[in-house]
């Protein structure tokens, strides 16, 4: 086999040298190859055992020497750790054996044969080259080049027959990679049977070969060569957090730090909700128990005293979703089966079904002939609301199925859209399942999650909230978080129907309008839809504050917090305008995009989150996140990122992590964990939103809401105040089939957290953790969790 091998060698004839000296040659290089030979095929045996062990396991583990700043080295990265996988992840395969080898054969044939002359040495050393994997130009990398000359011969199935030996080790490469390509075939095959005979297979395949694609250039993240930011221990002080602020929080769950689920079985989640669960709202022994539902406190947030940490199953029939900007048409119906929308709302073009999809027209109650023409509408009404400049962020009052919010991103601005779960079925999951940002919340007895003076705007068509029962509290509670000098356009049939209810309810609006000092802009009929608004401004100033002869409704206590904002019950006052400049809401931001690189003037005093000054530090958040983003996430992570839509920040600090993702069709939920300082006005002053959370409960969004999340160092700290394994469930619960989980925390905790996404039978996508520090990026796989099953993924 090996003189066939070399039979070219063999078959060249030199006119400077003997017969004998040849034979002698050849003898050398043979007993150099074979040694070269059998060293390589070690690692292949090695690889082999490793792939059957591993079995259907997809995973990349990026082994970092401590010696060397993320060398980009084969000879630093274990060979388990680069071995070519079927995700098509970049690897390499460590040569340092092989190549002692290569130049022991070479030494030996120099020191034999070194009067041998020139013409032959070279050409001998140039077939030598063409074997190990060497073009010939002098690039010497043998190992590398022997590796990708290995994977260009499976691709391309055109293996050099002169390799004997070689090509046992390419076939076996081939078969560990085969195997793993029948078993994903075969996994591939049961969930494209879902999606027979759709328009969405043929897409959805060259998408995923896509995503797979972009990893095989990058070895090494460039997130891990970014510098870590660290929160500094002079944030207290500096910064409060949600849960100081907020007077009348919740007790927070008192878990013992828990050191992994060891033990823990997954169930399915037994709710009436079935695959809509959501705990916190879906909590019907509390829920049946309220006193009083006279104020909406049966649609607001009830959790478990203890989180569930059950898995919540797939409808039956759910596919993959629809991918933007299609899905802002149409849906599949079977991921969002629900009708009464239809049968209520389809004369309004809220949502129709049409066939295997729920199609959305565009309409809504107040813009039956689409929401563009009545966005266009407001901006003629006034002008200088300035869509996508001026109006950047906004509050998208009782959003139905979220179509306004939909159509205003082709005017750059984002919708914070929410509505009650089940107050019309469903309308906030059509919202997520067509990409538009939507949260399930009602205007009850508590402030809304937000910070004070922070939306550009805020829009209610025909949300039916009485704003004016009560002393105006719940209008009161838009007050609180609409910037001074921002709009409130309210289109509802008060505005321009003359019905007794309708005049009446007219005439308490424009009392209690009055008594804040809002300023009525215009009242507008739109005549193609046959409705008006009314658009109002908020004051700037606390001038006709204090010129009102009556207190009412009243001005709130100085020591009224304005951005205590989670489980703070609603108020019936107001709070003052900031009229120091050097507070926040003095001035009205930079104009969009200018404002999201802009630190906010009102950081010039404060310290950062990180210890340093707070505008550099807001800087340097934002550099790290460009770099990290850039050079790391948008191509080394396996994401095709035209797939992904929408994205949340799991512990949002500038919002860094989601300017950085400002140029993508995507939109980002920044999320401020109660207990992290409270920089989400921040957030909102950049010209991008958030809200507050604590994740040792669970979030006010359906299941399958997110193709990505993001957490930077949250799981960590989480473990501080309750069970790890919970917010995993959570994870499990938010995040849509085939969604990635990107994680950045401690070595230890990235162990945890890799292990606990085992037993959930996710795809370890990479991996790698160095000097204490870790990073992790999971998929979780497209599967329907039974009793069974969940029980069988279980740790042992």
């Amino acid at each position: 086999m090996a003189m066939a091998k070399y039979s070219r060698v063999d078959g060249r004839k030199s006119s400077y040298c003997s017969t004998a000296a040849i034979v002698v040659f050849v003898a050398f290089c043979l007993v150099g190859i074979w040694m070269f030979m059998s060293s390589s095929v070690v690692p292949v045996q090695n690889s082999e055992l490793s792939s059957q062990e591993t079995g259907n396991e997809v995973k990349q583990t990026l082994q970092v020497s401590v010696s060397k700043q993320f060398d980009d080295t084969s000879g630093d990265i274990s060979e388990d750790a680069t071995r070519e996988d079927g995700t098509g992840m970049a690897s390499e395969v460590s040569g340092n054996t092989d190549e002692e080898s290569r130049n022991s054969a070479e030494e030996n044939r120099e020191e034999k044969h070194g009067n041998e002359s020139s013409d032959e040495v070279t050409e001998t050393e140039n077939e030598q080259k063409r074997v190990d994997g060497d073009d010939g130009n002098g690039d010497g990398k043998d190992g590398e080049m022997n590796s990708r000359e290995g994977e260009a011969n499976l691709e391309t199935g055109q293996a050099e027959n002169e390799a004997g030996e070689m090509n046992n080790n390419v076939q076996a490469e081939s078969e560990e990679s085969s195997g793993e390509n029948r078993s994903k075939s075969a996994e591939e095959k049961i969930e494209q049977n879902q999606d027979e005979n759709s328009e969405q297979s043929a897409v959805e395949n060259n998408a995923e070969i896509e995503e797979k694609n972009q990893t095989s250039n990058e070895d090494l993240p460039a997130a891990a060569q970014s510098e870590i930011l660290t929160e500094s221990t002079t944030q207290i002080g500096a910064w409060s957090t949600q849960a100081e602020e907020s007077q009348n929080e919740k007790k927070s769950q008192q878990s013992s730090t828990s050191s992994g689920n060891n033990g823990h079985q997954w169930k399915v989640c037994k709710s009436t909700a079935g695959p809509d669960y959501i705990p916190c709202l879906d909590n019907w022994q509390v829920i049946k128990k309220l006193p009083s539902t006279k104020h909406y406190e049966h649609r607001e947030r009830h959790c478990p005293d203890e989180a569930p940490t059950c898995l919540v199953p797939l409808p039956e029939g759910y596919k993959r979703s629809i991918k933007w900007p299609k899905s802002r048409d149409k849906i599949w119906y079977y991921n969002v089966p629900h009708t009464k929308l239809a049968d209520v709302k389809g004369h309004q073009n809220w949502v129709k079904v049409t066939g295997e999809y729920l199609t959305f027209p565009g309409g809504g109650t107040q813009f039956k002939n689409g929401a563009l023409h009545y966005i266009d509408f407001i901006q003629e009404s006034v002008p200088e609301i300035a869509w996508g400049k001026r109006s950047r962020v906004i509050l998208d009052v009782g959003c139905g199925v979220a179509s306004f919010g939909g159509y205003l991103f082709e005017r750059d601005v984002l919708a914070m859209s929410f509505a009650p779960k089940d107050e019309h079925e469903a309308q906030v999951q059509f919202a997520l399942e067509r990409g538009i940002p939507a949260i399930s919340n009602v205007m009850g007895t508590k402030r809304l999650p937000f910070p004070s003076s922070v939306f550009d705007l805020v829009h209610c068509a025909r949300c039916r909230v009485p704003w004016h029962v009560e002393g105006g509290k719940l209008l009161l509670e838009l007050n609180r978080v609409l910037r001074p000098g921002g709009y409130f356009v309210w289109s509802a049939t008060p505005v321009y129907q003359k019905l007794p209810e309708d005049v009446g309810i007219w005439q308490e609006m424009s009392r209690l309008t009055k008594s804040m000092c809002w300023e009525l802009v215009t009242v507008k009929k739109d005549r193609l839809n046959a409705v008006g608004a009314a658009i109002y401004r908020k004051p700037t100033s606390n001038e006709c504050y204090d010129k009102r002869s009556k207190n009412v409704p009243p001005l709130c206590e100085e020591s009224d917090d304005p951005n205590a904002a989670w489980n703070v019950p609603l108020e019936a006052c107001m709070h003052r305008v900031p009229e120091d400049s050097t507070e926040r809401g003095s001035h009205w931001p930079a104009q969009w995009p200018e404002r999201v690189e802009q630190p906010p003037y009102w950081l010039n005093s404060q310290i950062g989150v990180y210890g340093k000054a707070a505008q550099e530090d807001f800087t340097a958040d934002y550099n790290h996140w460009k770099t990290v983003v850039s050079q790391s996430y948008l191509n080394g992570m396996g994401i095709d990122w035209s797939s992904v839509r929408n994205v949340m920040d799991m512990k949002a600090v500038y919002g860094g992590f989601a300017a950085a993702l400002k140029d993508l069709k995507v939109w980002v939920m920044n999320v401020v964990p109660i207990d992290s300082p409270d920089t989400l006005p921040v957030i909102y002053e950049r010209g991008l939103f958030g809200i507050h959370h604590d994740w040792c409960e669970s979030f006010n969004t359906y299941p399958r809401t997110y193709d990505v999340l993001h957490a930077d160092h949250l799981f960590s700290n989480i473990q501080k105040r309750c069970k790890l394994v919970t917010v995993i469930a959570e994870v499990d619960r938010i995040l849509r089939p085939e969604g990635k989980l990107i994680v950045r925390d401690t070595a230890e905790t990235i162990s945890e957290v890799e292990s606990m996404a085992k037993s959930l039978q996710w795809e370890i996508r990479m991996t790698y953790s160095k000097d204490g520090e870790g990073f992790l990026c999971v998929r979780k796989k497209f599967w329907r969790p039974t009793e069974e099953e969940a029980i069988k993924s279980a740790i042992v």
